[in-house]
C-alpha cells in the first residue's frame, strides 16, 4: 500500500505509510493481536487533510475460511465526503493484496482516484 513505511506494530507504535502519489497516512498502533487483529489510529499529513492524524481508527481482522483468508477492514469516525473517498482508497488496496496473496502481482501503483470529477488523490 506504500512507497515506504515506518512501522512499530505495538500498542502506541508507530504507523506511518508514504504512498507513491505524494500523501503521507499517520497514526498510532492501538491493539496488535497477531494474526488475529489489528487496530490503529489514522489521518493525512498534507495541511488540508479533510482527515488528520489520529483522527480516525482503522480496524483490520483476518478469519481464517475454507478457501484463505478473510479480511475485514472497518474505518471508524469519517463521515460525507471523507468516507466515500476512504472506501475508494480502500477497496484499491485490499485489491491488490487480494491479487498478491493468490500469487499475483498487482502491478505498478499510482493509487486510487478517489474523486472522478476532480481527479483527486487521497
Amino acid at each position: 500500500m506504500g512507497a515506504r513505511a515506518t512501522l512499530s506494530p505495538e500498542p502506541g507504535g508507530i504507523y506511518r505509510v508514504e504512498l507513491p502519489v505524494g500523501f503521507t497516512a499517520r497514526g498510532e498502533f492501538v491493539e496488535v493481536d497477531p494474526p488475529h487483529r489489528v487496530v490503529f489510529s489514522w489521518g493525512w499529513e498534507h495541511d488540508d487533510a479533510l482527515v488528520p492524524p489520529g483522527a480516525s481508527t482503522v480496524e483490520v481482522e483476518l478469519e481464517p475460511v475454507a478457501d484463505g483468508t478473510r479480511v475485514l477492514l472497518r474505518h471508524h469516525k469519517l463521515g460525507g465526503e471523507s468516507a466515500e473517498q476512504h472506501t475508494v482508497g480502500w477497496i484499491h488496496y485490499l485489491e491488490r493484496l487480494r491479487v498478491a496473496a493468490g500469487g499475483g502481482v498487482p502491478g505498478p501503483d499510482e493509487g486510487p482516484v478517489v474523486s472522478e470529477d476532480r481527479g483527486q488523490r487521497p
